[in-house]
């Protein structure tokens, strides 16, 4: 059994280490705040692109761009977004996982040479790298800091790429941030753009609490929806929606071949600033659960202290007590 001052030294040291992962979960709590915001400031801009594209293949079906013509694949391409740094849990080991079992399913079809990484962020990249990828440039500053800019540069350089035949699919793995508690790893098609099915894909976000758990965020989803019927009721009638009974000039591909970057522009933004909130979630989740593990140890710590410290003072006082009965 250890010693008093063996188990006063590791309750100091666990108390000093609860300290730090509780800051941590403050500080990623404040940025996944921070990470909520920018979503949200992104989704009226993505609403009204995705209304006018869908009015668009409403109208005209058969209407298409070189972005969303499939062919046959010879060569491959994967945007990995990871993070710049640990403590997240299985964030990143799972982006990782994800990459090494898509990249070996191309690799085994159209060979090595033929597959080629864009990693985004710190961890993927040099995973990547050891494995031995074709890593193609590193964009490590788009993690820490969500540039729109450089987003739009690496999708056209990726578009040039597939309009000029040197690439013919290309895909996004990421993390979907749903939740604070729910992040879903996603692999995404990226060119050729399947426009029906990223217009039908899952948009729910929850991008008002940083709550982890799953009871209150039940709890919390209720309330919400609760609280949307009541709206809808007060307001009585249906919003009026928008004239879609567009004039399309010069004719509709050309009004498509220019709405179609823009909007894997988009895509591509918007895996950014997803995969950045998961991670931050995921480190606020992780960190609680650090806390919540060093609370736990520190309570049977301070139990087998104050066990030792009282079986000390009992074996005091039978000696005492066995020394005066001697006398």
């Amino acid at each position: 059994m250890p010693s008093l001052k063996e188990i006063k030294g590791r309750i100091a040291s666990v108390n000093s280490t609860r300290k730090i992962t509780s800051a941590m979960k403050m500080v990623a709590s404040s940025k996944l705040h921070h990470a909520q915001i920018a979503i949200q400031n992104m989704l009226p801009y993505e609403t009204m692109l995705e209304h006018i594209l869908l009015s668009f293949l409403a109208a005209e079906a058969e209407a298409q761009t070189i972005f969303d013509q499939v062919r046959p694949v010879k060569r491959a391409a994967l945007v990995v977004i990871s993070s710049n740094s640990s403590l997240c849990g299985g964030f990143n080991a799972n982006i990782i996982r994800r990459l090494q079992h898509t990249a070996n399913a191309y690799i085994q079809e159209l060979g090595a040479e033929n597959v080629e990484i864009y990693p985004i962020g710190r961890k993927v990249t040099e995973k990547a790298r050891k494995l031995g990828y074709i890593v193609k440039g590193e964009r490590n500053t788009l993690v820490d800091k969500p540039n729109v800019h450089d987003c739009i540069d690496l999708a056209m350089e990726l578009g040039e790429r597939f309009a000029n035949g040197e690439l013919d699919s290309v895909e996004i793995i990421y993390h979907h941030f749903k939740s604070a508690g729910s992040q879903i790893l996603t692999t995404k098609q990226f060119l050729p753009i399947d426009i029906e099915e990223e217009l039908n894909r899952d948009h729910e976000r929850d991008l008002t609490t940083r709550i982890a758990t799953k009871k209150a965020v039940d709890y919390l989803k209720r309330r919400r929806q609760a609280r949307q019927e009541e709206e809808e009721e007060r307001a009585g009638k249906e919003v009026a929606p928008l004239n879609d009974n567009f004039i399309v000039e010069p004719d509709m591909n050309t009004v498509l071949s220019e709405l179609m970057p823009k909007y894997a522009h988009l895509m591509l933004y918007t895996a950014v600033l997803d995969s950045v909130a998961s991670e931050h979630a995921a480190r606020m989740v992780a960190m609680q659960t650090a806390t919540d593990n060093a609370d736990e140890l520190l309570r049977q710590l301070n139990l087998q202290y104050n066990k030792g410290r009282q079986q000390a003072i009992t074996n005091e006082l039978l000696d005492i007590v066995g020394g005066s009965v001697n006398n």
